[in-house]
């Protein structure tokens, strides 16, 4: 909780100068839960949300006249209602995390026409900053923040599970991954999967669940003396060509290996012996996949590091689309929070995906799709018998709306 925000209140952007410039249209996109206040009168977002009276002109409240959405005190209570059942004042409002956690996974799994041969999981986590004295904060490593669990497949987000930054990275890995993938599983009984994971991963628990369930695996593992001297030919070996050539030069090899006490058996990993101009750069990857299907040198270059991906859709999420914004009290409000930033991600995913296909944008950042696509002048006229946009003749790029709208025509509706 920020100093001089209620419990459950808006936090960083809504209050003060930060929140007039939110609300003046100078910080990019609406943030906290006081412009609400402002969208529920939105026409527009209430026919995008199908309401049945987009004016708002059948509210029974006088007060609630002329807004046809939700505004901040209904989400508020959203927010802060546990899901734990009779006994909680709102319980008519209350977030099914369950079937939010499943929505995920379908949304995935319904994205493609026909089940793929193999997919590649990604976990990841990442440091969420907060400035109060929210629950389940602690200090790590240089502030007060959040840890939370990122699971994707490519572009696909299916799973953001917020932590106490107290807990290990890779906790709670293997309850996410054995829900995804026997939902995955349930749909695609053929599909070969694979998870990926930086060595924050790297625990027997994950490794020997992955083994036990058929998945395969890659992960990052910390470099140490027993390490170092397996792949000391290796490394001998680039530091020679480094010295002849001047550059940096890679050196790739495998060995079986196991801990004195934390493994429970001995796996294969790939060395990559690097040596540069800062002298030996080391590096090691555990795997399950065989020597028969991935060399050394691609598992490492072509299949591991391509994990390096999923960061750029995680600071997507944290920069452009305010999964930050654990600004309240209580844990299970930031964790609706974050369902929030999570199901916007998977419609900006679905609009680069489908509506963009084809077009300049089809790559760009949510927030180049935010400010160049949707955010657009309109005017809205409301009949009896319909609800009219008219857009600017001169707007740039009203040919890329429609492709996009096009595009968008293409998938069949989820009702």
């Amino acid at each position: 909780m920020l100093r001089g925000s209620p419990p459950g209140g808006t936090g960083r952007a809504s209050g003060g100068a930060a929140g007039e410039a939110a609300r003046a249209g100078h910080l990019p996109g609406l943030r906290g839960l006081n412009d609400h206040d402002e969208l529920c009168r939105d026409r527009l977002l209430a026919l995008l949300c199908e309401c049945g009276e987009i004016d708002g002109a059948g509210r029974r409240q006088e007060a609630d006249r002329g807004k046809p959405l939700a505004g901040k005190s209904t989400l508020n209570r959203l927010e802060l209602t546990p899901a734990a059942g009779p006994e909680a004042r709102y319980k008519k409002t209350v977030a099914d995390t369950a079937a939010m956690d499943a929505l995920l996974v379908d949304l995935f799994l319904e994205s493609r026409e026909a089940p793929p041969a193999e997919i590649v999981l990604d976990v990841d986590a990442t440091d969420d900053p907060v400035h109060g004295g929210q629950e389940g904060r602690f200090f790590s490593g240089h502030c007060y923040c959040y840890l939370p669990l990122y699971v994707f497949c490519g572009g696909h987000l299916l799973c953001a599970r917020l932590r106490s930054a107290s807990v290990d990275a890779a906790d709670g890995t293997v309850g996410e991954l054995e829900r995804i993938v026997s939902r995955i599983r349930a749909r695609w009984p053929a599909v070969r999967i694979a998870v990926r994971g930086d060595g924050g991963f790297c625990r027997e628990e994950i490794m020997a669940w992955c083994e036990a369930a058929g998945v395969d695996y890659a992960f990052g593992l910390a470099k140490n003396s027993r390490l170092t001297a397996m792949a000391s030919a290796a490394m001998y070996e680039a530091r020679v060509m480094h010295e002849m050539t001047g550059e940096a030069q890679r050196v790739f090899d495998e060995m079986r290996y196991r801990t004195r006490g934390s493994w429970s058996r001995a796996r294969r990993v790939v060395a990559k012996a690097e040596h540069n101009g800062f002298g030996a750069n080391p590096r090691f990857v555990v795997t399950s996949v065989g020597a028969g299907e991935w060399d050394c040198q691609a598992l490492y270059e072509d299949f591991y590091c391509a994990r390096g991906d999923m960061e750029n859709r995680i600071k997507e999420q944290q920069l452009d689309l305010f999964a930050d914004r654990t600004s309240t009290a209580r844990m299970h409000a930031n964790q609706v929070r974050l369902y929030f930033a999570s199901f916007a991600y998977v419609l900006m995913q679905t609009l680069r995906r489908v509506g963009l296909a084809g077009t300049e944008l089809a790559k760009a950042q949510c927030g180049t799709i935010r400010d160049k696509v949707l955010k657009v002048g309109a005017q809205v006229r409301v009949s009896v018998r319909r609800v009219c946009l008219s857009f600017a003749e001169t707007w740039p790029r009203a040919a890329l709306l429609g492709v996009v709208l096009a595009n968008l025509r293409t998938m069949p509706l989820r009702c």
